[in-house]
C-alpha cells in the first residue's frame, strides 16, 4: 500500500492511529502543536499501551511546524479538536499538501472542515474505539471498536475504498452510505448528555439522577431529534437504544421515554464528557460544533433550538470563568420552555 498519510493532532486518537498505521508499514507523519509531545514521539518513541495490556515503544515521524512537512499526502486524518482545527488545517490547504481530508472529530466538525477544504476534498468518519492521553509521548488505547467512514452524498468511491484499507490497519473499518445520519445519531447523545454533563460538572448518570437534569435532558433530546428529522436524517441507536424511544411529547409516551433513558444510562452512565474534561483543564471546549452545531443546523432551515443555544451560552460562560459548572445550569435551562409531558 503506497498511501501517504498525515495525522493532524497527535493526541489520544491521532497518536494511537498513527502508531498502528506505522506499525503496519504505512508512510505516516504526525502534525501536532505540542513540541514536547512531538519530540517524544520521535525519540525515544511513543509509549503505547494496547488494549491487550501490552506496552511498546513506537518511533513516529512527527513535526510541530507545517513548514517541515514533505508532501504531498493522500489522506489527512483530522483528529485535532475543533478550536484548533482552523489553525492546523489552513497551512495544509494553502500549500496544497493533501488530496483528501478525513473529518474524524466530534459533533458537526465536518461542516467546519468543509468550509476550509471544500466538499470535494472531504470524507467524514466516526471513531468508535477509545484512547486516553496519559501525558507527553504516552498514550493508551482503551477499547477496540470499528471506524466508520463515508462520502457525504452516500456514494461509493475509489478513494473511500482506499481509505477503508488504510483505516483497517488501526481497527475494524467500515464504509457507509449514511454517514451524515450516523453523525447526527452520535451528536444527539453528545449534545444532550455531554452538554449537560459539562454544564453540570458531572457524569451522565448524575445528570439524570437530578430531577431537573433529567427533565431538561429529555427536552434537549427531543429538540435535537426534531432538528435531525427536519434535515431528513434517519437516526439509529445509541448503546443499543433506538433514539426515537427517548422522544417524549406528552404524558402518553413519557413513561416509555423514561424507561429508554434508564436503559441508555445503564450503558452510558459512567461517561465523563470530554467537554467537562476540557473545562476542568481550563481548555476551550468543542461546544460550538456540538450544541452550537445543532443551533446552526436549525437556523439553516429557519428553525430555532433554544435549549441548545442556551446550553452553548452556559458552557462559554464557564470557559470564561463568569459561571460555574453545577446543577444551577439545569435550573437555568428548565426556565427556557415547558417541561416534557405537561
Amino acid at each position: 500500500m503506497a498511501e501517504r498519510i498525515i495525522v493532524v493532532g497527535g493526541g489520544a486518537i491521532g497518536g494511537v492511529a498513527a502508531a498502528q498505521m506505522a506499525q503496519s508499514g504505512l508512510d505516516v507523519t504526525v502534525l501536532d502543536a505540542d513540541q514536547d509531545h512531538v519530540a517524544r514521539l520521535r525519540e525515544p518513541g511513543l509509549l503505547f499501551e494496547e488494549v491487550s495490556g501490552q506496552t511498546s515503544r513506537r518511533r513516529l515521524n512527527a513535526v510541530s511546524d507545517p513548514a517541515d512537512l514533505g508532501g504531498p499526502f493522500d489522506f489527512a486524518l483530522l483528529t485535532v479538536k475543533s478550536p484548533a482545527l482552523r489553525a492546523a488545517v489552513t497551512p495544509l490547504v494553502d500549500a496544497r499538501l493533501v488530496d483528501t481530508y478525513v473529518a474524524l472529530g466530534n459533533g458537526l466538525v465536518h461542516d467546519l472542515v468543509q468550509s476550509l477544504v471544500g466538499r470535494e476534498r472531504l470524507i467524514v468518519g466516526l471513531i468508535e474505539w477509545g484512547a486516553t492521553n496519559l501525558g507527553p509521548g504516552h498514550l493508551q488505547q482503551t477499547t477496540d471498536a470499528p471506524t466508520v467512514v463515508g462520502e457525504l452524498d452516500g456514494s461509493s468511491t475509489e478513494r473511500l475504498a482506499r481509505l477503508r484499507q488504510v483505516l483497517a490497519t488501526i481497527a475494524e473499518a467500515k464504509t457507509t452510505a449514511t454517514i451524515a445520519s450516523q453523525v447526527w445519531t452520535k451528536l444527539l447523545l453528545n449534545s444532550t448528555f455531554s452538554g449537560l454533563g459539562a454544564a453540570g460538572g458531572c457524569l451522565y448518570r448524575d445528570v439524570v439522577a437530578d430531577p431537573v437534569g433529567r427533565e431538561v435532558g429529555l427536552r434537549l433530546w427531543r429538540e435535537g431529534y426534531d432538528i435531525a428529522r427536519a434535515l431528513g436524517m434517519t437516526l439509529g441507536e445509541v448503546f443499543a437504544t433506538p433514539v426515537d424511544q427517548l422522544v417524549a411529547r406528552d404524558d402518553g409516551d413519557r413513561a416509555a421515554a423514561e424507561q429508554a433513558l434508564d436503559r441508555l444510562m445503564s450503558r452510558a452512565g459512567p461517561t465523563k464528557a470530554s467537554m467537562l474534561q476540557d473545562l476542568q483543564r481550563s481548555r476551550p471546549t468543542e461546544v460550538d460544533v456540538i450544541n452550537g452545531g445543532v443551533v446552526s443546523a436549525a437556523r439553516s432551515m429557519g428553525l430555532e433550538a433554544p435549549l441548545n443555544a442556551e446550553l452553548t451560552a452556559i458552557i462559554h460562560e464557564i470557559e470564561a470563568g463568569t459561571a460555574a459548572a453545577g446543577p444551577e445550569s439545569f435550573r437555568r435551562l428548565a426556565r427556557i420552555s415547558d417541561p416534557v409531558g405537561t
